[in-house]
């Protein structure tokens, strides 16, 4: 009897494959297409059994569709780029391109390794100049329509890296994340922008068409970060100082307006120098002002920080009421949102209540709950901002209003008397995307002492990152400190002028990487646009949560710039998405940085590619956080052996034979083994397209095994028994590629078992010759009968009348009406 021996099972179909290029795909208008995309990884470290889960199950998305005869486009690539590689070359003292390099060579070997149905040739590497020609060729498009500019922002800053950190960047309360001495600042620097605010209210809209094809909280998440906003902006003049303009506010809450008791700014509002200037707080504040101006706050910390502020000696006119409000900056209000300034309101808002509180500004309570307890301010510990309960009160004309009712009608007076407009805003920023840093697509433009800001013309494209740049970590960006690629001619005068040195956000080259798969060797244009429109939009995108904001946000900004540069048709690229589950050890996400990863290669060296692919698909749903469990694998492993050692033993006695059979002479042995290969054929065929329940179809897999083994060593007939073990060896092919492959050819197949469509079970063979039916009286449930499948309605309404049940709900009424759903239900009505 053969050993399972997976090295050599694995090895012999991965050639098999590769030389009858049984995963190439080119467009096909005769065949229905289906595009199914993992997120391309970061090529950094050793892929684990954490990545493979996310690999595997694209892998048998896309085996499931070539199956159904689909044309499937199932593509690889490398987000090669990254502020991580250029720090490893530091530390490792070698170039960012060679440790980049080594760890895709490491990454492609560990992918082949599973014999995922990647189409190679369509490979990309994002860190290749024929790649990122076109980031610099989109880049300029942008700038031609003014969606790229450049301007002075905020940003966090380390003084040791001069470089600008994201905020994740910024650790331990304001410290450099890689110079944890080093406190971060804040600062105003010129940076390269794309205006994603350009489609501020088709990004939210066109969500609404993903409402059921992408997981509600990623469709959540998104709309969050976008965070539209209807409110009204309300001017407040300064108090006494005519020669200051009177300071806008945006607020969604425009019906709290008369409890507002204080103005507070950001601290790098630009009206807070004019507001010190002469006021008698002004020396006062300054060190106070320096400072929070230094000072790194996240956004995503303002509920939290610690409220700081000062008053700058100046008052604003509250244009509802006329009373007179004390200006003040806060640490909390931040220049990015809205108008850089707030009207305080404390009774009803809870960072308002802090800030008002710490400092002994009055709290006045202008709405007032209608089903509970009025509110006293001396006496409240927390704001009141449920305005859906409330009704106004301190509030003028306006008392006894629903907030509600009073928002548009405050708003409509403030327009009418020249003080404020209803308006829409949204948390959405543009996209910063310049970093100081040397590993990342160069930004195309040079700076002409005659001309300004010129674009390099698309003929001089790629800019190529030159390859002998000094990486230190410190001392800002590298590429500036190379006289050979700083100093150029001007394309508009051919005078001197000076590169760019700023390189772009990563995130630039995943948002567009998918639509180049399409046409990856195209030197001429990014992609062929008939090509994409054949294969887009995605129809399955499978990554983690984690990038359920800013990659998927910028894609889809991306392909509506493409959109409008004619370039594409659609106005969303992913139709489907899919948010799996983590690989967890010990309770927490395998991660090399812990100690608790399961490396891919080594458990692929011991149990075998097939056997890592069973286990990550069965030990949980695919949406669901899995707990990796040594003694699980082995049970995956045992199955798989079992399976083997089945079909290895009724090879010879079925080789030979044809799996047709004559339904008529199957005995009631063989009927019982193929109802229940037929009905474990159709759940794992709906489990596969429309559940995804691939550890459920798996479970029926071993179940079938199970129920099957024992009964085929009885004198099953070799036709019956070849039809049984085609089923179950079809029905593993797409989770266990390489040993489906190998049974099929045990059992006398010349041709791979690639070529071989998904089988159709048999809903006759598949139908129980006994069903449970239940009895309803009035709508509830009497009895359960079983009875013969299919039997007639003429039969079975008396035999729901004889049951004991029955007919005691039944005595002395009469039944008006029957309702019987065959082989499932009788309901009787009775009066």
């Amino acid at each position: 009897m053969a050993e399972y021996n997976p090295q050599q099972i694995e090895a012999k179909w991965q050639r098999r494959w590769a030389e009858a290029r049984v995963f190439d795909s080119e467009v096909d208008s005769a065949k229905p297409k289906y595009y199914v995309l993992e997120m391309l990884p970061y090529p950094s470290g050793t892929l684990h059994m954490g990545h493979m889960r996310n690999y595997t199950i694209g892998d048998v998305v896309a085996r499931v569709k070539r199956m159904r005869g689909f044309n499937v486009l199932h593509p690889m690539g490398w987000d090669a780029f990254g502020l991580p590689a250029e720090n490893a070359a530091i530390q490792n003292k070698t170039h960012p391109r060679t440790w980049t390099n080594n760890n895709i060579a490491e990454f492609q070997r560990v992918l082949r390794r599973f014999g995922f149905s990647y189409d190679w040739r369509r490979e990309i590497s994002t860190c290749e100049p024929e790649y990122y020609r076109w980031n610099q060729w989109f880049f300029l498009r942008m700038l031609e329509r003014g969606l790229a500019y450049r301007k002075k922002s905020r940003v966090n800053w380390c003084p040791k890296c001069c470089t600008v950190l994201a905020n994740e960047q910024v650790v331990n309360g304001g410290y450099c994340w890689r110079h944890e001495d080093t406190l971060v600042e804040a600062r105003e620097i010129e940076q390269w922008f794309l205006k994603t605010t350009h489609y501020a209210d088709q990004l939210p809209d066109d969500l609404n068409e993903r409402e059921g094809s992408w997981p509600d909280r990623v469709i959540t998440m998104q709309r969050n970060w976008i965070g539209k906003s209807i409110g009204a902006r309300v001017k407040f003049p300064v108090a006494d100082v005519t020669a200051i303009d009177p300071i806008e506010v945006f607020t969604t809450r425009i019906d709290t307006i008369y409890g507002a008791t204080a103005i507070i700014l950001a601290p790098s509002h630009p009206l807070v120098e004019k507001l010190l200037q002469g006021s008698p707080e002004q020396n006062d504040a300054r060190p106070t002002l320096a400072r929070m101006r230094q000072a790194s706050v996240k956004t995503e910390d303002l509920a939290t920080a610690e409220k700081e502020g000062f008053f700058t000696g100046r008052y604003a006119n509250n244009p509802f009421s006329g009373e007179k409000l004390p200006i003040w900056v806060g640490n909390f209000v931040l220049m990015e949102y809205g108008t850089g300034a707030i009207m305080a309101v404390p009774a009803h808002d809870e960072r308002d209540f802090e800030f008002c509180r710490k400092y002994g500004l009055p709290v006045r309570v202008v709405v007032q709950p209608v089903d509970s307890e009025p509110l006293v301010p001396e006496k409240m510990t927390a704001a009141f901002d449920e305005h859906q309960n409330g009704k106004l009160v301190n509030s003028g004309p306006y008392n006894g209003m629903l907030p509600d009712d009073a928002i548009p009608a405050m708003a409509a007076h403030a327009q009418a008397k020249g003080f404020g407009q209803r308006e829409i805003i949204f948390r959405l920023k543009d996209w910063g995307i310049s970093r100081q840093r040397y590993w990342g697509t160069p930004i195309p433009v040079v700076y002409c002492p005659n001309d300004g800001l010129v674009p390099v013309p698309d003929k001089d494209l790629p800019v190529i990152l030159p390859e002998n740049a000094k990486l230190t970590g410190e001392g800002g960006s590298p590429l500036a400190s190379l006289p050979e690629f700083v100093n150029t001619a001007c394309p508009k005068c051919g005078g001197p002028a000076r590169r760019e040195t700023d390189t772009m956000d990563t995130f630039v080259d995943s948002s567009w990487y998918f639509y180049r798969y399409c046409d990856p060797h195209n030197a001429k244009a990014p992609y062929d646009s008939q090509k994409v429109a054949y294969w887009f939009p995605i129809d399955q995108y499978i990554g983690g949560i984690t990038h359920a904001i800013l990659h998927l946000l910028y894609s889809r900004f991306w392909c509506k710039v493409m959109r409008d540069l004619g370039l594409v048709s659609h106005d969303e690229p992913i139709l489907r998405l899919f948010t799996q589950g983590m690989v967890q050890k010990g309770g927490v996400a395998m991660s090399k940085s812990r100690g608790n990863v399961v490396g891919a290669l080594e458990m692929a060296e011991k149990f075998g590619a097939d056997t890592g692919r069973l286990y990550t698909l069965f030990a949980a749903p695919p949406e669901k956080d899995l707990e990796w469990s040594e003694e699980s694998i082995e049970g995956s492993w045992r199955f798989i052996n079992r399976v083997f050692r089945l079909i290895d033993r009724h090879a010879d006695s079925v080789r030979h034979v044809k799996s047709s059979f004559d339904p008529a002479k199957v005995t009631d042995q063989e009927k019982a083994l193929l109802r229940k290969t037929h009905q474990a054929l159709r759940r794992v065929t709906l489990d596969f397209e429309s559940r995804w329940h691939f550890n459920s179809a798996i479970a029926l897999i071993m179940d079938l095994y199970n129920e099957i083994h024992a009964p085929l060593e009885q004198g099953v007939r070799p036709d019956v028994a070849r039809h049984i073990l085609e089923l179950l060896t079809l029905m593993l092919a797409p989770m266990t590629p390489h040993l489906a492959e190998e049974l099929w050819e045990m059992l006398g197949h010349t041709e791979g078992l690639w070529k071989t469509s998904w089988p159709a079970f048999d809903p006759e063979l598949a139908r129980d010759e006994e069903v449970e039916v239940v009895v309803q009286v009035n709508g509830r449930i009497r009895a359960r009968l079983k009875v013969a499948a299919g039997l007639a309605e003429a039969d079975l309404v008396p035999k729901a009348l004889a049951e004991p049940a029955v007919a005691q709900h039944i005595n002395g009424k009469r039944v008006v009406k029957q309702i019987v759903v065959p082989d499932k239900l009788v309901n009787l009505v009775v009066a």
